[in-house]
């Protein structure tokens, strides 16, 4: 076999396992926001496998001072939870968020996809469009699919900034009533468990205060 035919053929064989981490570690590290395993699998060479490089990287930085987290449907570095404190400096930042605003972004985590109409039932006033483009321009909610219901009102659902914000992998992993009452942040009062998201409302009282506890305190 010749040189020439040995390059060629390097050039079809897929990178070993430490070669893709690598890789998927550049890619990570110089990207501001999370990047899917099918986008790093695109920009690596042919046969590479995204996934399961992804899976040895993650397990690689277990106990580090940086971890791999999965954000959504995209990957990305943070800096790990218990050494969050030495970087308050540097991340602190100051920004307030009305009482509306406060419980219509609770509305829509635990409601999504939900229409305008929907947010004000539960509320059980109106929204000001004032109050939904403040929360679109802090990218923390954003415009779903249209409702197949006549007029097809838009619906809102939280982005990946605000998953990632708040150390979240999905909506999925929002505290449900019995983890909030436990840590104090709701009264003992005899209430219903609140459902996951996905699997039951609400009420305008229990949104209000899920929406007053550190979830949404920045």
């Amino acid at each position: 076999m010749t040189d020439q035919n040995a390059q060629t053929e390097s050039l079809f064989e897929a990178p070993d396992l430490a070669e893709q981490q690598r890789m998927i570690e550049a890619m990570l590290f110089a990207s501001v926001d999370p990047i899917s395993a099918r986008d790093l699998n695109d920009r690596m060479p042919h046969g590479s496998d995204a996934a399961e490089a992804l899976v040895a990287l993650r397990k690689h930085y277990e106990g580090r001072g940086v971890q791999l987290v999965k954000v959504g449907e995209g990957w990305a570095f943070r800096t790990a939870p218990d050494l969050a404190y030495l970087l308050q400096r540097e991340v602190v930042e100051n920004r307030k968020l009305s009482r509306a605003a406060i419980e219509t972004l609770a509305i829509v985590a635990y409601h999504q996809p939900v229409t305008r109409a929907e947010i004000e039932e539960i509320r059980g006033v109106s929204v000001s469009r004032g109050t939904v483009d403040q929360l679109l321009e802090m990218e923390w909610i954003r415009f779903g699919r249209r409702r197949m219901t006549p007029g097809r009102p838009v619906t809102f659902v939280v982005t990946e900034g605000f998953l990632d914000h708040f150390g979240l992998e999905s909506a999925r992993d929002l505290p449900g009533l019995a983890e909030l009452r436990a840590a104090g942040l709701l009264e003992s009062r005899a209430m219903a468990d609140t459902p996951r998201p996905g699997e039951g409302d609400v009420d305008a009282d229990e949104a209000s205060t899920v929406g007053q506890s550190e979830l949404f305190e920045d």
